[in-house]
Order: structure tokens, then sequence, then C-alpha cells
């Protein structure tokens, strides 16, 4: 395990009572060069990889901006260890038609993770269009093995991740970058 994953599974340990330590800030790039920036849900890493894990609407504008601009950052902050990893990369989002065998199994495992209300958003009207008070919110029962199209995983393969313990004085940071072939190396940093 790299030594920046071992530092984030030891913060989602220790913040494991805090139901936000689970919520991430990923930001993309929009069609025009601007920033956007939302809280999504992490769902765990892509098997024994690096990749991180996230749901997403397959619907939504982040996916439409990755599938433009493959390139994102999450920023993640844990606030009982004060804690904050930034994990910059490429990201794609697995979704019906797109994804290798494992990224599917993920796909579905997390779909199969999520409650019934959360499950049910996924066939709500279309995200970030105009909502027609009369359409309806949740119009159909989703089946609880399988996803649907609406269902995206987005998997974050990171190639920087930038560690800072806010905690002390002076405070704590690493910086990890991974080389063209595969292999991290760590520098502490100033903060």
């Amino acid at each position: 395990m790299t030594p920046w994953r071992a530092s984030l599974v030891l913060a989602l340990y220790r913040n494991r009572h805090v139901a936000q330590a689970r919520f991430l800030q990923l930001a993309t790039v929009r069609a025009d060069g601007r920033p956007a920036n939302r809280t999504v849900v992490a769902t765990g890493f892509l098997g024994d990889t690096d990749s991180l894990t996230m749901f997403t609407d397959a619907r939504s504008a982040k996916v439409r901006q990755l599938d433009a601009a493959p390139w994102a950052e999450a920023c993640w902050y844990f606030p009982m260890t004060r804690e904050q990893f930034r994990l910059g990369g490429r990201a794609v989002v697995v979704r019906e038609g797109v994804g290798d065998d494992e990224a599917q199994r993920a796909r579905r495992d997390a779909w199969r993770g999520l409650s019934d209300a959360t499950r049910q958003s996924f066939t709500w009207p279309m995200p970030g269009e105009p909502r027609d008070p009369g359409a309806p919110f949740i119009e159909e029962e989703t089946d609880p093995e399988n996803p649907p199209p609406s269902f995206g995983l987005i998997v974050l393969d990171p190639v920087e991740v930038d560690h800072l313990e806010l905690d002390g004085n002076p405070q704590n940071r690493w910086i990890y970058r991974r080389d063209e072939a595969g292999r991290w190396t760590g520098t502490e940093v100033n903060p």
C-alpha cells in the first residue's frame, strides 16, 4: 500500500464516527475552461488500486466535463484529525457500456450499497434542468441489484497527492507523485 493511501485509510478509520467524513469536494473543468466544484460521496477504492471511487448521476454536468477533460482534483478534509488530502489525476465515469469488468463490478457493488431512497434519486428528472412543479420525483422502484443507465461511478486515478496535517505547530505536509512507471515518491514539504 502506498504511504499516502495508508495515511488516508487511517484518517478514514479515525474519522469513522463523523458522517461527513465520506464527503469530499471534486473539481472538474467546464467547457469554457472555468473550474467547477461540488461535493460527492466517496465509496472506496477500486479493488487493490489507488484509484478512488465516488458515485454520480451519469446525466450530470460533471460527467460531460470529465468526458471532455478528464483531469480532476478531489479535496478531502477530516475534521477529527484535522487532515486534508488533495488527490489530482485523471478520472473516468464508469457507466452502462463504459469501463472494464472490475470497474463494472465496483459500479454494481456501489449501487447495492445505496439506500432505497438514494437509489430512487437516480430515477428523478434530468439534473440541472429547469424544475417542472408537476414532474414526479419518485418515478419508479429501482432494482437493488442492477444499476440503471443514470448511475455512474467516478474512478479518480491520482498521480499526485498532497497530504496536510493541520494539527501541530508547525504543521506537517507531504506531496506524493507517481512517475510514468507507476512508482510513488513522497517529499515532506513546508506547510
